[in-house]
């Protein structure tokens, strides 16, 4: 899946493939609702209805990701019910070993998500990764989300990368298509991003259940 030769830099998204994208599904569809129904004096399940409805009216644009957007919208502070909850912010089993592979290898390793400023600051404390990355990029600094492809070449002003000695891994196909169509040569997608969740099926990309599955090429492939 990856010739470890042809890599220099390796760009990771956050959740769903470093991390347990089962905090962040029980945050938007179990917890939010929840409070939203308490706070408006309405059902549970319509409170559920009425926010799918608004998830999905800005989804795959930076909004969705924004918790000052979210806390402006509901009238609840998104941020601080992300701390109510935090003890199931788990990181995804290998990624540690992984990422010191990675490190040990010289590569460089950056870390490049959609995640909110307050959300990244958040994960990072309580995972401790942080010293983990080169470089850490957010989409709400750049101006848009990975799903768009001009996010790419925005992100190349910043850290300039060869396309085609880049691995990019993300648990989104529609930021892998993303990536692909900017001209990153090798792109994982990640088929179980919630350990909750089943395991799907991908067809468009090389695809891993975790990061065990990648990391035996490394050691014999140092920069």
């Amino acid at each position: 899946m990856v010739i470890w030769s042809g890599v220099d830099v390796v760009f990771l998204d956050m959740d769903g493939t470093l991390l347990d994208l089962h905090f962040d599904n029980y945050f938007w569809q179990g917890y939010v609702p929840q409070r939203y129904a308490r706070d408006k004096n309405i059902s549970d399940e319509e409170a559920q209805a009425e926010l799918a409805l608004r998830y999905k009216d800005v989804e795959g644009r930076l909004e969705w990701y924004c918790l000052d957007h979210w806390s402006r919208e509901l009238g609840l502070d998104i941020a601080l019910l992300k701390e109510e909850v935090d003890h199931l912010i788990a990181v995804h089993p290998h990624v540690t070993d992984f990422l010191a592979a990675l490190r040990a290898s010289g590569r460089r390793i950056a870390l490049v998500t959609n995640a909110h400023q307050k959300a990244l600051a958040l994960k990072l404390d309580r995972t401790q990764l942080g010293g983990c990355f080169d470089a850490v990029y957010c989409a709400h600094d750049i101006g848009l989300p990975k799903e768009n492809p001009q996010f790419w070449e925005r992100l190349q002003q910043r850290e300039p990368f060869d396309p085609q000695r880049t691995l990019f891994v993300d648990d989104s196909l529609a930021v892998l298509r993303s990536a692909r169509q900017y001209g990153i040569r090798w792109l994982l997608a990640v088929v179980r991003p919630d350990s909750c969740g089943p395991v799907r099926k991908v067809t468009d990309f090389p695809a891993i259940n975790d990061f065990s599955e990648i990391i035996s090429g490394l050691a014999g492939n140092k920069l």
